[in-house]
């Protein structure tokens, strides 16, 4: 196969104005956190790639792939014959990615900002794509569904793994809580973001002409000290500014409900259950 080329357009969660719309914000404490989700997450991975088949030798994009995503997992796969390209928004995590790939002498990944719904990238050209907890994070999913069955080849597979806040609850039940999940609730509707993505995803694969679709759910009870326990006040934190500054919330009872959280998180009788995520995938049609 010929390298794959193009001039990437606007980013993932962009409007046609510039404003980025990506749910979760680009602080420094989130790409650390998605740089060590990447290997929290690596058996999950494992295990849909495995669904996948062999890929010695194949072509894959990940879509959204942040500071790492799962670009060393698929190079170790795809070995020194087949190529990796990781489409992403955001400069800094681009710049990330870059630096892992270097530090770990990966000569067949490359990174690229670019936008997961309009790549630039030629279509019908990859055998898999790929994307992991995007969809959530942005407006209008299904674009970003279809760029991936774009690029991918007839006969090749299109995996997501996505989130759905069902399942995201504590015992005993707090205000807190309760009052931080509303505010992110209607943050993300104000901005057309569904933070419910994960039991549409089959639908999503199958309306963008996907067929002989699998899906699997996964849900976690996080243990104390389990960096995943803190997942809503670390959401919450990325937002701050923003839900302040749309008028949903009052700083000082943002930050009473913070330290209510955390304490309540911290507590080692708490219970803490982990949203419901969708590993979906799904062949292109040849």
């Amino acid at each position: 196969m010929t390298e794959p080329v193009g001039t990437p357009a606007r980013a993932a969660g962009e409007t046609a104005a510039g404003a980025d719309q990506y749910f979760l914000g680009y602080r420094a404490a989130e790409q650390r956190r998605l740089q060590h989700q990447a290997e929290r997450l690596a058996g999950e991975a494992a295990w849909l790639f495995d669904r996948v088949g062999p890929l010695e030798g194949a072509s894959v994009v990940e879509l959204g792939t942040g500071p790492r995503g799962n670009l060393d997992a698929l190079a170790e796969r795809v070995g020194p014959t087949g190529t990796v390209v990781g489409v992403e928004l955001n400069g800094e995590a681009v710049a990330l990615a870059r630096r892992l790939i270097a530090e770990r002498g990966l000569q067949n990944v490359k990174p690229m900002h670019g936008d997961a719904r309009s790549s630039g990238l030629p279509g019908g050209y990859f055998d898999l794509a790929t994307a992991r907890l995007v969809l959530v994070n942005v407006p209008q999913p299904e674009q970003i569904v279809a760029e991936a069955v774009r690029l991918t080849r007839p006969g090749g597979t299109v995996a997501f793994h996505e989130a759905d806040a069902l399942t995201r609850i504590s015992d005993p039940p707090l205000y807190a809580w309760t009052r931080l999940m509303d505010l992110l609730g209607q943050y993300a509707e104000s901005n057309g973001i569904d933070l419910f993505v994960g039991r549409r995803l089959p639908t999503l694969l199958r309306e963008a002409g996907l067929v002989d679709i699998q899906s699997r759910p996964i849900v976690h009870i996080d243990p104390p000290g389990h960096p995943r326990r803190s997942i809503l006040p670390n959401f919450v934190e990325n937002l701050k500014e923003r839900l302040i500054g749309h008028g949903l919330i009052a700083r000082d009872e943002l930050e009473h409900l913070q330290a209510d959280l955390r304490r309540h998180i911290d507590d080692p009788d708490t219970l803490v259950l982990s949203d419901l995520f969708v590993q979906a995938w799904g062949r292109k049609p040849d």
